[in-house]
């Protein structure tokens, strides 16, 4: 496949570090796909009894007894919220432009893609809070039926059968399209320069005259994304396990090392700083390995999108041909 053989040359012939580095940060902050799935899976399989539904139910009951802190999260997390969404719309562009053009410093494509990642940006916010209310409004407007149906009475299972399959009619669609976008839409905005809206139209246009090749396009991607996922669950998960294991080895020495010298491990404030430091030290090498983990098969992803669009739109062909050091696509 011309999209495996793209990502090995790019990834492998000769390996770059810093390239590596550059795009494990992008795929990271896209999420979704193969590294988010693979993620979630092995993490399923983890031990359970690490603490936290504990910590997160006193957190509860201390944002309960102090509302105020909990406004504050409320509109920190929105903030993070919308700034993650911007990140995603920026470096699904410069996800594009560094499997085109290798060379090009992560920031200066930053700051060149801003324009157009500004219109991705805003499509997909309001796509999301579609999704959200549409998905809300379906379970305000069920609600009161269920509630005035009896027991005995048959009309609340059929009515949460069809809540339950709209919603996830809503869904698929929702991530058919964010999918059709990352792979096929950005890579036309990316190569012309259009706003979002026209290049959806040139893509529904060309989707109306190739039905056969897109409607084929859609049933390999999700072939290949469950197989890249599986492939990246492979290498996740023993790395996942080992890095945990490693963390609770670390802290039962610890803990041991300070019982036999006599010292009790107390909650202070330096405790509180070192314990503080070491989850922050964990989460950053969970972020690592995840990213490096998945990087590969999210650059994949998007290289098989750009093979299959490349041939329909002559920009996109040359920027290929004229820019990267791959072979331009057939």
């Amino acid at each position: 496949m011309a999209a495996f053989t793209d990502t090995c040359h790019l990834l492998l012939d000769p390996i770059d570090t810093r390239l590596w580095m550059r795009l494990s940060i992008l795929c990271l902050f896209l999420g979704g796909g193969a590294t988010s799935a693979a993620f979630h899976w092995a993490l399923s399989a983890l031990p359970g009894e690490v603490g936290a539904p504990s910590a997160v139910a006193h957190l509860r009951v201390f944002l309960a007894r102090h509302p105020t802190l909990l406004l504050v999260a409320a509109a920190l997390a929105v903030t993070l919220g919308v700034t993650l969404v911007y990140l995603r719309a920026l470096f699904r562009f410069v996800l594009v432009a560094s499997i085109l053009r290798r060379e090009r410093p992560l920031r200066g494509a930053m700051k060149e893609l801003r324009p157009v990642a500004g219109s991705y940006f805003r499509w997909l916010l309001g796509a999301l809070l579609l999704m959200g209310v549409a998905l809300a409004a379906g379970a305000l407007l069920a609600l009161p039926s269920l509630r005035a149906a009896g027991h005995q009475s048959v009309t609340p299972s059929i009515l949460l059968a069809a809540l339950l399959l709209g919603e996830a009619l809503v869904g698929l669609l929702a991530g058919l399209a964010i999918t059709l976008t990352d792979d096929l839409v950005v890579p036309i905005i990316y190569a012309e320069r259009l706003p979002m809206l026209a290049a959806w139209r040139k893509l529904l246009g060309k989707v109306c005259a190739e039905a056969g090749a897109f409607t084929l396009y859609i049933l390999l991607r999700l072939v290949v994304s469950v197989g890249v996922g599986i492939a990246v669950l492979f290498f996740l998960f023993p790395a996942l396990v080992a890095l945990f294991s490693g963390a609770i080895i670390v802290t039962l020495v610890v803990a041991r090392a300070l019982q036999l010298v006599g010292l009790i491990w107390v909650w202070t404030p330096v405790t509180t700083i070192l314990a503080g430091a070491a989850l922050l030290l964990l989460m950053a090498l969970l972020l690592i390995l995840m990213g490096v983990a998945g990087m590969p098969g999210q650059v994949f992803l998007q290289t098989f999108g750009l093979r299959f669009m490349a041939p329909r739109v002559p920009a996109l062909a040359r920027l290929w041909q004229d820019q990267s050091p791959q072979s331009p696509p057939e």
